[in-house]
């Protein structure tokens, strides 16, 4: 591989989508020993995650939409980072819509930012010569056996029409893309496929299944579960996402690898828990399962585990506490970037 440029005192690490629920942790993650430039244009991020960060040197933000080739030489905002002399070390592209709410209403957006964004990405890779990560997802199995584990080589039905296919076949084509940048330019490039993650930083109007179950905890509202008693999936914590995906960035595997928590827990007991921490009077109501409540498949995460030494280890108790937390302070905060 050709020799990098030279780094001064601080890696370079770009962050593309680093204002949204992961990436502004993985923010908070890096800046404590890199330079870490986020680059944002407030889709479904917000300004609230950073805003904590925007006083720190190590630390710059870019309100720029990714679907544009992005010159990080121009930006005067990052004239100290001497991105000229020492380019990017890491770049990890997290700049897309995800939750069912937020892709079904900015399905164009969707497809886009994973395709023509994560092109100008991956080419801000080669230019530099940085390692980079394409974070994925599990809607890339496509319909998956209920119950099953299901590891990194499994392939099921999909149907590249459905309402949910802007996101599902965005991510497939973000993976292929990502490999055959990584095979036509020897570059250092990863994949991930991250399951259901929670913590704060979330929304209230995510619509995903955890924030909806604490905003309705909240607002005494009946609590719906989308299934039965038995109906159950699986969770883990945001620190935890945050450690895998600097585990797999020094590690010399590339992927795809199952990021996920491997313990199952009851929908009813994840609401239960909720209700408790909350102190509602909420109760308990099942609905059959819509398209915006889908299940994603379990995961497989032996080759986290055995390739990364990686697995969940925040209890689930523990992290609901910290989400109903924050999200029960956020329940009267109106923020512009709110459109769901």
């Amino acid at each position: 591989m050709p020799t990098k440029k030279a780094i001064f005192d601080k890696k370079n690490i770009l962050v593309v989508g680093g204002a949204g629920f992961v990436g502004s942790h993985l923010c908070d993650e890096l800046v404590k020993d890199n330079k870490v430039i986020c680059l944002d244009n407030f889709l479904t991020g917000s300004h609230d995650n950073i805003a904590h960060l925007l006083a720190n040197p190590n630390f710059k933000f870019i309100n720029h939409d990714i679907i544009i080739p992005a010159a990080l030489e121009n930006f005067p905002e990052l004239k100290d980072f001497k991105i000229e002399f020492q380019g990017l070390q890491t770049i990890y592209f997290l700049a897309s819509p995800t939750s069912s709410l937020a892709y079904l209403k900015l399905p164009l957006e969707t497809l886009l930012v994973n395709s023509v964004g994560l092109r100008n990405s991956l080419d801000l890779a080669v230019k530099y010569k940085a390692q980079f990560l394409f974070a994925s997802s599990p809607a890339v199995y496509g319909q998956a056996p209920i119950g099953r584990l299901i590891k990194e080589d499994y392939v099921g039905a999909v149907d590249q029409l459905s309402p949910r296919a802007c996101f599902s076949e965005a991510k497939r084509f973000g993976e292929t893309l990502t490999l055959n940048y990584r095979q036509q330019y020897n570059l250092d490039a990863k994949i991930v496929r991250i399951f259901n993650c929670y913590g704060p930083r979330l929304k209230l109007s995510d619509g995903r299944m955890i924030p909806e179950l604490i905003r309705q905890a909240i607002s005494n509202e009946e609590i719906t579960i989308y299934g039965n008693e038995q109906s159950f999936g699986s969770y883990f914590y945001i620190s935890d996402l945050i450690k895998a995906l600097l585990k797999i960035m020094n590690s010399a595997e590339f992927g795809p690898i199952n990021i996920a928590s491997d313990w199952q827990n009851k929908y009813s007991a994840i609401a239960a828990k909720i209700i408790k921490l909350a102190n509602s009077q909420s109760k308990i109501t099942y609905q059959p399962l819509t398209e915006n409540f889908q299940d994603q498949p379990l995961a497989d995460i032996t080759l986290a585990k055995e390739k990364l030494g990686w697995f969940p280890i925040v209890l689930l108790e523990e992290g609901l506490k910290k989400t109903v937390d924050y999200l029960t302070a956020q329940k009267d905060i109106r923020h512009p970037e709110d459109w769901l």
